[in-house]
């Protein structure tokens, strides 16, 4: 596939106003965070497929089983937990749930090197978006879980304004991005040591009311506020987690039975002793 058929594919234009272009474009803010996500875990019709999709589209590798879960990571690191289920049903996008589970690249580059991968692999792609505060292209995975790839931009470049960053949602530069290789050939070999859980997005019946809950209960900061959405983070990230009304308002607890989010494990930087809690939705948060 050309390059230029996947960028109609993914709605996107090479020829859009972007950031700079930078080869290395990386911080170290998500992972040094008092609190950031540490791993994903999916409750799954089919382990064994999607495990094979994860390895395939995002480059995770198989790191340990343990009874009916597979564990993927990258260099070690555990990322995500998929777990076989028997008898779960595929929600429909009108339940809570997860958005997409966001995979941060170390670098533009590393994300240069997984575009050239897609396109060569004729990788089906949902959406591409230049956020300001990052590069993003959006998968969905086989049993419905979305997906993020991407890249943050330099966080000098963030803007913000009275306590929010600003972010949206312009035409992906993929011509500028692949221009972070030079006159290297591209080179994907799986996700690249450093390469973790940037962000998650959830699907919630009630945005405000869950941004509060993960403010007041969990100790985050609301770094973007709308109506419909609040995106939250822990020292000064763009955002480690959003939740969003966009296709699930009202919407309430979902069933045990229904394939998909089972849980996201956080991690605090000053350690800590474990704990567990349930947001009104259904979805388990875990501190490890």
């Amino acid at each position: 596939m050309q390059r230029r058929t996947l960028l109609k594919a993914m709605g996107g234009a090479a020829c859009a106003a972007s950031l700079p272009m930078i080869a290395q474009a990386s911080n170290s803010l998500p992972l040094s965070a008092p609190i950031h996500v540490g791993a994903v875990g999916l409750k799954a019709r089919d382990a064994e497929a999607l495990s094979a999709w994860y390895q395939w589209a995002v480059g995770l590798e198989e790191l340990s089983r343990e009874g009916s879960t597979i564990w993927l990571g990258v260099g070690g690191n555990r990322l995500l937990a998929l777990t076989q289920e028997e008898g779960l049903r595929l929600p429909n996008d009108r339940q809570s749930g997860l958005f997409h589970t966001a995979f941060l690249l170390p670098s533009r580059r590393d994300l240069a090197n997984w575009i050239a991968m897609a396109i060569e692999q004729q990788l089906p792609v949902t959406g591409t978006a230049d956020h300001r505060v990052s590069e993003a292209i959006y998968l969905t995975d086989p049993e419905g879980n979305g997906v993020e790839i991407y890249a943050d931009t330099p966080e000098e470049s963030w803007q913000w304004v009275a306590g929010e960053v600003q972010m949206g949602s312009f035409a992906l530069d993929v011509d500028g991005i692949m221009g972070t290789l030079g006159l290297l050939p591209p080179r994907w070999a799986g996700a690249p040591v450093g390469t973790s859980v940037g962000h998650v997005h959830l699907k919630v019946g009630n945005a405000t009311r869950a941004g509060n809950w993960w403010s007041d209960v969990l100790g985050f900061d609301a770094v973007s506020t709308r109506n419909d959405a609040v995106f939250l983070s822990t020292g000064g990230y763009h955002h480690h987690v959003a939740v969003n009304e966009w296709f699930s308002a009202r919407s309430g607890r979902r069933s045990d039975r229904d394939a998909g989010l089972d849980y996201v494990e956080l991690v605090r930087r000053d350690g800590g002793e474990p704990l567990s809690y349930e947001d009104d939705w259904g979805t388990r948060i875990r501190f490890v």
